[in-house]
């Protein structure tokens, strides 16, 4: 148990480190309250830091819920998704405890395990959304042609559900669920890009609500262009994948490498003695750090840019 408190103790102390580099910490306050001056200026320092705080979580909240509304989890939230990181960290620390019986293992291991989940919505959103880019120029498509066949506009959106892909069916059904029980096509529009969480999808939706409030004759003429922008920059990305997805998988790897082998001398009795001194633990808490720092910096630097929704 003395690794365990050594792990906790260096954990806390590398908090307390990254807390003191944010403007307005607790040794600044302090520091200015020891100044009559300053003493106004505390609690806007608190405030302001608790807006950045809040800000970041809500970003955080706000990317969680598309990434699961895009991986297909429409009836999460970022509460219980959380509660399921938890429980997958417990289950997983436990079992290597009953393996190892020892707890600095079993911390470690339960603190990767904590941000499986994520990586799994993350990586299911991300597939799911190049399978939409090679679907979207075939929806526009089929808009287009109900339009130059008569059809209404709202009745050739809402045909969607039977004509256009199969993975694109559910959320354009449920559009036109509720066009036939309110009538009301902008509200319906709402509801679809809702559904979606996608900037496409943002993009049609506009497009088609400008088209039905102000009228003309350029309707098929702009979803004939869009489908063409889109089938370019479904092809021009697809191809950057491609050649990305190498150096990702291989950036992966080699951040997951060195953990699997740690699992493999976890089998031994004395590299189980060893990990348990606090010279051991303190070994594997500066490992999860620079994990975590190499796994973010390489996400980073492997990143496409994301199209962003600033029409939701």
């Amino acid at each position: 148990m003395g690794g365990v408190a050594v792990g906790l103790a260096l954990g806390s102390g590398l908090f307390c480190v990254w807390w003191a580099c944010w403007a307005g910490s607790p040794g600044t306050l302090a520091g200015a309250s020891r100044s009559p001056g300053l003493r106004r200026a505390e609690p806007s320092a608190m405030a302001g830091r608790r807006g950045v705080l809040a800000r970041r979580a809500g970003a955080w909240a706000a990317a969680l819920r598309a990434d699961l509304i895009m991986a297909g989890f429409t009836g999460w939230t970022a509460s219980r998704f959380v509660m399921v990181g938890v429980v997958v960290a417990l289950l997983v620390g436990w079992s290597v405890y009953a393996v190892s019986a020892s707890p600095v293992l079993a911390v470690t291991f339960a603190i990767l395990a904590a941000y499986l989940p994520r990586e799994v919505v993350a990586s299911r959103a991300a597939r799911q959304a190049q399978r939409r880019r090679q679907d979207w120029p075939d929806v526009v498509d089929n808009i287009a042609s109900a339009v130059r066949a008569g059809l209404a506009l709202p009745e050739a959106v809402a045909q969607v559900c039977v004509r256009g892909p199969a993975a694109l069916r559910p959320a354009f059904a449920e559009f036109a669920a509720d066009y036939r029980l309110t009538g009301r096509f902008g509200d319906g529009l709402d509801l679809l890009k809702a559904r979606l969480a996608d900037p496409v999808a943002d993009r049609l939706v506009e497009s088609l609500r400008l088209a039905r409030d102000v009228g003309g004759s350029d309707l098929g003429r702009l979803l004939r262009t869009l489908s063409a922008f889109l089938r370019d920059e479904s092809r021009i990305r697809a191809e950057l994948e491609a050649r990305q997805s190498w150096s990702v998988n291989a950036a992966r790897l080699a951040v997951l490498a060195p953990w699997l082998v740690l699992a493999m001398l976890a089998t031994r009795a004395e590299s189980l003695q060893a990990y348990n001194t606090p010279a051991g633990a303190t070994v594997l808490g500066i490992g999860l750090a620079v994990t975590a720092v190499a796994y973010r910096v390489m996400l980073r630097i492997g990143r496409l840019p994301a199209e962003e929704r600033v029409l939701r």
